[in-house]
């Protein structure tokens, strides 16, 4: 006599192959012998992820644990922060995003506002900055062509944000005797050159790294941000100098973010801790992760006293400074991004066609 069998039906083959494909199993990390030197960092031994995985696997591997984790969490959040900071600070002024306001006496209401324009490109400036860094810093094992392509991306990013904290910093942050002086007549053209040469250079060195004159590569990355960062934060130190540190609560923030970013490339430039202790700070600690932190720290931390000099000098702003004159700011702005964008992708053309 046949049996009944009442054992369920397993899954399809297809079916556990399809899930298997959308899903795929995370390789193990590796050490630094498993990838080719140009993604080797030094004295970090290992938590390398392999090297050509589809996408997806680089994807997914935000959820895994390896030297690049908290790299690439730090700017992920601090984007997330910076939009909801930003959201959050329009609604309680009540909209006024170029001049839109949530609520008026006679209902929802637009009219010019230039006013807030340098502050909508700033922090627009610092969220693809930092989404930039965090796709950089998350996909960049794919490939030596992907790897590219993202740090080029990247240095675009910060050439980007450069230009906008110049823009927020010399009108949100100055005072009358800063901008009358010859350093701020000419601050926003050389901030602008600055941010330029920061985007090529920091091409230039990924997409030529063999040439004599670039091999000192982190003095040739780091030097014009450097450079970029002392000239930006030129009407703050004035006003750190000239103000008392508890006259208000932008001017701590501004010191603080100052502080920060002088620590940061300390360990942009040195290897420490690793280099104490080789494969210890492999996973949580090594230079190139506080570095980041560091960084985005201090980004979060000029945001802030940026949202705070806008709702204490923007009614006198256009008074101050003169419509025409924001506009242009902000058209150099736009110069400064369609610049650096199109340099950017000129450089990668000509390299792919060498």
């Amino acid at each position: 006599m046949s049996s009944l069998s009442l054992s369920l039906p397993s899954l399809h083959t297809p079916m556990v192959a399809v899930l298997h494909k959308v899903l795929p199993s995370l390789p193990l990390t590796g050490r630094d012998v498993d990838v080719p030197l140009v993604y080797r960092e030094p004295f970090v031994l290992s938590g390398y992820r392999p090297v050509g995985l589809p996408w997806r696997c680089y994807v997914l591997s935000l959820f895994q644990l390896h030297k690049d984790t908290v790299k690439v969490w730090c700017p992920l959040l601090a984007a997330v922060t910076v939009a909801t900071l930003f959201m959050f600070f329009m609604v309680l002024q009540g909209g006024g995003l170029l001049g839109v306001r949530l609520q008026t006496p006679e209902g929802m209401g637009m009219s010019l506002d230039p006013s807030s324009l340098p502050l909508l490109l700033y922090v627009l400036s610092v969220i693809f900055f930092l989404s930039c860094s965090s796709a950089s810093l998350l996909l960049h094992p794919c490939s030596s062509s992907v790897r590219s392509s993202l740090i080029i991306l990247d240095s675009v990013g910060r050439g980007v944000h450069q230009a906008g904290r110049a823009l927020a910093l010399s009108l949100y942050a100055s005072d009358a005797a800063w901008t009358e002086s010859v350093v701020g007549q000419l601050y926003l053209p050389a901030a602008a050159v600055l941010a330029f040469l920061s985007c090529t250079i920091g091409c230039c060195v990924e997409l030529y790294p063999h040439r004599p004159n670039l091999i000192h590569l982190r003095l040739l990355q780091g030097g014009p941000v450097l450079l970029a960062f002392l000239l930006d934060i030129s009407p703050v130190a004035r006003r750190l100098y000239a103000c008392p540190w508890n006259s208000h609560t932008a001017v701590l923030l501004h010191g603080l973010q100052m502080v920060l970013f002088l620590l940061s490339t300390l360990f942009f430039s040195c290897p420490v801790p690793e280099c104490l202790s080789p494969g210890a700070f492999d996973i949580l600690g090594h230079s190139r992760q506080l570095f980041q932190v560091l960084q985005t720290l201090s980004t979060v931390c000029q945001l802030e006293a940026l949202l705070q000099d806008f709702s204490w000098r923007r009614a006198g702003l256009v008074r101050r400074v003169g419509e025409e004159n924001l506009l242009w700011s902000c058209g150099g702005f736009t110069v400064v991004t369609l610049s650096c964008t199109l340099t950017a992708l000129a450089l990668r053309r000509c390299s792919v066609s060498r």
